[in-house]
C-alpha cells in the first residue's frame, strides 16, 4: 500500500477553521492559489479545495492513500488559545468529515502540546481513526523538548500514535519560533518510545537558515523508530539535501513518502535528465509529479511501502 503522509488542507469557516490575513495576503499562498485556479476566502473557497485535493487523489493512481492533515492553533504556555498568533488552523473535526467522505483519505490529526486538554484530544482522535499526530513547532510556537509535552509523548507512546514533526526551515506559514527547528529537540519523544517522522529531514528553506540534515542523520543512526519524510524535497532550496540522505545507508532505508501539497514539486536538475524534467513539469497533477519525481530519483519499493508500515495502516490483501 503505497501512501503519502504529508498533505495539507486548509479551512476558513466555524468549526473547520480558519487563515489569517498575514498568510492569506503572502506570496506563497496567492501563488498556490491562483495556481489551483481558487478565488476568494469563504465557504465556497473551501469547498473547491477540498474538491480539487479528492480530485487529484482520485487522478494519482500511483498513491492508495494521502494523510490529510489537521493544524491545531497556536497556545500559549498557560494552555489558553493564542488567535493573534495562530495563522493556519485547520480543525480535527475538518479532517475526520474528509476522511469519511473520501476511502482514500486518512486522518491525521494535530494537537498543540501546551493545551489543557492535550491528552484527551489525543484519545479522541484515535478513537476517529487517527494515523498520526502532526506539529509545526516553529509555526504553532513551542518546544518539543518542553516537559509540557511529556504527559502527550506519554499518551501517543501508549496509543502507538506516530508523530509527524517539522524539522529543518519553513517560508510557506508565518515562523514564530525559528529556534525550535532542530530535530534533536525530539530526543524527548524518542527516548519515551514515540515513533517519529522528522517532516523534510531537518532541511533549510532558503540558503540563509541553518541545516539540521546532519542532525537527521544522526538520529536516523542512533533511533529505531526515528524516521524522515521526503515532503518538499522536490523544492529548489531543499534539492541540496538529496545526494546526502540518499547515499547515507541508514537514513535512506528510514525514508517514508510525502509530498506537502499544496506545496508545487519540481524534479532536480543534476539528478534527473532535462528532457524527463520537462515531461515531468508538463504534469500539473502535483501529487502525481511528486511520485514520477520520486520514481525517477530511484527509491526502492520499500520507500513506497514505508509509510503505511509506519503508520501501522492495515493493507488491502
Amino acid at each position: 500500500m503505497v501512501i503519502d503522509c504529508h498533505v495539507h488542507v486548509s479551512a476558513c469557516t466555524p468549526g473547520r477553521g480558519w487563515m489569517s490575513k498575514r498568510l492569506r495576503e503572502s506570496l506563497p499562498f496567492r501563488f498556490m492559489q491562483w495556481r489551483l485556479g481558487l478565488k476568494g476566502y469563504d465557504a465556497k473557497t473551501e469547498c473547491d479545495l477540498a474538491d480539487k485535493l479528492l480530485a487529484l487523489l482520485d487522478d494519482t493512481p500511483q498513491l492508495d492513500a494521502a494523510v490529510i492533515l489537521a493544524f491545531d492553533a497556536v497556545h500559549d504556555r498557560d494552555g489558553r488559545l493564542d488567535h493573534a498568533n495562530t495563522h493556519l488552523y485547520v480543525t480535527n473535526d475538518y479532517v475526520i468529515e474528509l476522511a469519511r467522505r473520501h476511502p482514500k483519505v486518512l486522518f491525521g490529526a494535530s494537537v498543540h502540546p501546551y493545551r489543557k486538554d492535550a491528552v484527551a484530544e489525543i484519545e479522541r482522535c484515535v478513537k476517529a481513526g487517527a494515523v498520526l499526530l502532526k506539529w509545526l513547532p516553529i509555526t504553532q510556537n513551542f518546544n518539543p523538548a518542553d516537559e509540557r509535552c511529556f504527559a502527550l509523548y506519554e499518551a501517543l507512546a501508549h496509543f502507538k500514535l506516530p508523530l509527524l514533526s517539522h524539522t529543518g526551515g519553513e517560508r510557506s506559514l508565518p515562523t514564530l519560533d525559528p529556534t525550535v527547528a532542530d530535530p534533536m529537540l525530539l530526543e524527548p519523544a524518542l527516548k519515551r518510545g514515540v515513533t517519529v517522522i522528522a517532516a523534510h529531514c531537518g532541511t533549510r528553506s532558503v540558503p540563509s537558515e541553518k541545516d539540521f540534515v546532519p542532525q537527521f542523520l544522526w538520529l536516523a543512526e542512533e533511533y529505531g523508530h526515528l524516521y524522515g519524510d521526503t515532503s518538499a524535497l522536490n523544492l529548489p532550496t531543499r534539492w541540496y539535501a538529496w545526494d546526502s540522505i540518499l547515499r547515507h545507508p541508514v537514513a535512506r532505508r528510514k525514508l517514508v513518502h510525502g509530498s506537502d501539497w499544496p506545496i508545487p514539486p519540481f524534479p532536480p536538475l543534476g539528478h534527473i535528465h532535462l528532457g524527463a524534467c520537462a515531461s515531468l513539469m508538463r504534469d500539473r497533477n502535483w501529487l502525481r509529479r511528486d511520485v514520477r519525481i520520486k520514481q525517477r530519483l530511484g527509491l526502492s519499493s520499500d520507500y513506497w511501502r514505508r509509510a503505511a508500515q509506519v503508520l501501522r495502516v492495515p493493507t488491502t490483501p
